[in-house]
């Protein structure tokens, strides 16, 4: 599937900038000098953007509590320390107080990020140095284990939010990228398996349409059985991977990524599209079209691969459109752009 390294490890770098973080831009000129030569390099890129511009508006701060020998009160004054400073003719109080720190969970998870990333052999020396500039600005921040970290446990209010990509990222490279350490080393998994892309490229396509086409109300959304009565008790869910919704149009997606788009009848030494993937579409365009009107379509979008038959074409199945059409993740950015928006404006 990849023909050309450089430009698909960018558009990686596109696609997980839509799922994880705010850094899309109205153009992409802000990254088009950068020359990525793995999946570690960009999470770096990407983490330290971010950060960057997190520490622009303010980072996470909570009240610590302190203990020291002071000039002026300050806080609540320790008596029985402080008798003992003054029988030592020390001419202090020893008060007890708290004070605004950046040392805090959230910033922690950060800071041990950024040190794995430094670490590993497949960051670039230019983005270790970048980010060993921001690991100064965290001098107080503690590390923490990563096998100690309680993902689950994380919660967001209004005054963390916007730590949410952040720390999207920073689970990404401790809890689905890190491998192994080796003498202090760490290895970080590549990004190009097809079980990790599945994942990216379905989350890609459904942000994508999310940040451009919000007037399409683009979700993944659960069909409900079209049926003649309410026992569906035993029925398995239908959950789409993205829904977009017209005027008087409705479009479900299913995204596809496998190293073989096609599959092949040996009997007959032919190629088909998977036909799991057509049943599946098939049945949630019908159970979604309650009323028989034909305005819900399916497409079934596949990343193209470099097989020399790809899937193509568009099918009236008993009243509905079905679409099968492919996505080339080999060519720049603004291509795969383009052939997003002509999907969605189809719809306007």
């Amino acid at each position: 599937m990849i023909k050309d390294r450089s430009i698909f490890i960018k558009n990686i770098y596109y696609m997980l900038a839509y799922v994880y973080t705010d850094l899309v831009q109205k153009d992409y000129r802000d990254i088009a000098v950068e020359k990525f030569e793995n999946t570690g390099d960009i999470l770096s890129v990407i983490l330290f953007k971010m950060v960057s511009k997190q520490m622009k508006r303010g980072m996470i701060k909570k009240y610590i509590e302190e203990q020291s020998e002071v000039e002026t009160l300050k806080g609540r004054i320790n008596i029985q320390e402080s008798i003992k400073l003054k029988a030592n003719n020390k001419n202090k109080l020893y008060c007890e107080y708290d004070r605004l720190s950046i040392n805090n969970y959230l910033n922690s998870i950060i800071k041990t990020t950024m040190k794995v990333l430094i670490l590993s052999k497949e960051i670039s020396e230019q983005n270790k140095k970048n980010l060993k500039k921001l690991m100064f600005l965290f001098s107080d921040v503690d590390l923490i284990q990563v096998d100690k970290i309680k993902w689950s446990n994380i919660e967001y209010n209004r005054n963390n939010k916007s730590y949410t990509g952040i720390i999207n990222i920073c689970y990404l490279v401790l809890n689905d990228l890190l491998l192994s350490t080796d003498d202090g080393e760490y290895r970080l998994a590549s990004f190009f398996s097809e079980k990790k892309m599945y994942s990216l490229y379905e989350k890609f396509v459904l942000k994508y349409y999310q940040k451009h086409y919000q007037k399409l109300h683009p979700r993944a959304s659960k069909i409900k059985w079209n049926l003649d009565d309410e026992s569906d008790q035993f029925l398995p869910e239908m959950k789409t991977d993205i829904t977009l919704k017209g005027r008087d149009k409705i479009l479900i997606i299913d995204t596809k990524y496998y190293e073989q788009s096609m599959q092949t009848i040996q009997i007959y030494n032919s190629r088909t599209i998977h036909s799991n993937n057509l049943y599946q579409i098939f049945t949630y365009v019908k159970n979604r079209d309650t009323d028989e009107s034909g305005n819900v379509s399916g497409l079934l979008l596949y990343a193209k691969t470099d097989e020399s038959v790809i899937p193509n074409g568009e099918y009236m199945m008993s009243g509905n459109k079905i679409m099968v059409k492919t996505l080339d993740l080999n060519i720049e950015f603004k291509f795969i752009a383009e052939s997003l928006n002509k999907i969605a404006e189809d719809l306007l």
